[in-house]
């Protein structure tokens, strides 16, 4: 007797994808895409007259724009951070382009779900928003973020111990991971349904009550899909919006300084 079996894929072959040509995959060319359709976009929208009013690609890029400062810039760093958000913005469009193909056909895959992308991204911020407290305080800099004003002195050892940890260790790996398994567990959750539905749909004549059941795990996969196109967009505004956080938490202490 043929009984019904579900045989998932091994891991490997649904993150790692054969090089198109020697060290350039699918992942790579999701990134190039993402980073050539973002430039596209906002040259063409350039190129359109500044005094009419926004239509097309223009008013796209323009809706972009006023998000990125009115909803992250002036929310995490005020005014004084505006000069940062064509940075914020081309992280935001950047890391969103990279989850968007995890719903679209043949690609089938978000670049964020490998971690090279999320890693290389928060260490870019890392490395930024020290840059930024250094370049304001200094020396002083580095004290103030072992030791918040206020803190004991009897209590300054554990305090700089666990500053250092979560500041200089944690912040980095938690950005990248905090990206990279979200977009990944979803890609896994859409190739799950996928498999079910598919061998359900196509069960043995013998089990044939299995082939109407496929319409559940199938309506599943079509809302699961539907979500991911807002987790691709949270999570892009989530890696956004905490930069403009670590910058503005930079900026402030210097102020504070």
């Amino acid at each position: 007797m043929t009984v019904f079996a579900l045989e998932f894929p091994k891991i490997n072959e649904i993150l790692r994808w054969r090089d198109l040509f020697t060290s350039f995959n699918k992942i790579a060319l999701i990134a190039v895409l993402a980073a050539v359709i973002g430039i596209v976009v906002f040259l063409l929208a350039a190129r359109q007259d500044g005094t009419k009013a926004p239509k097309g690609v223009r008013n796209l890029a323009e809706t972009t724009v006023e998000f990125i400062e009115n909803g992250v810039v002036m929310q995490t760093m005020g005014k004084e951070g505006l000069g940062w958000t064509p940075f914020l913005l081309a992280m935001f469009i950047f890391v969103y382009l990279c989850n968007l193909p995890g719903i679209i056909p043949i690609l089938q895959m978000p670049a964020t779900a490998r971690i090279a992308i999320p890693l290389f991204m928060s260490l870019l911020v890392w490395v930024i928003y020290n840059v930024v407290g250094f370049k304001h305080q200094g020396v002083g800099y580095l004290t103030h973020m072992l030791w918040p004003p206020g803190v004991p002195v009897a209590l300054k050892p554990l305090v700089g111990i666990i500053e250092f940890v979560s500041n200089v260790l944690i912040r980095p790996f938690s950005l990248t991971v905090r990206l990279f398994a979200n977009m990944l567990a979803g890609h896994i959750l859409l190739v799950t349904f996928a498999l079910l539905s598919n061998a359900m749909f196509t069960a043995h004549t013998k089990q044939f009550f299995l082939r109407p059941m496929g319409i559940l795990p199938y309506f599943m996969l079509i809302f699961l899909t539907a979500f991911e196109v807002l987790v691709g967009f949270l999570q892009a505004y989530i890696i956004t919006i905490l930069t403009a956080v670590f910058i503005g938490t930079s900026m402030a202490h210097a102020e504070a300084h």
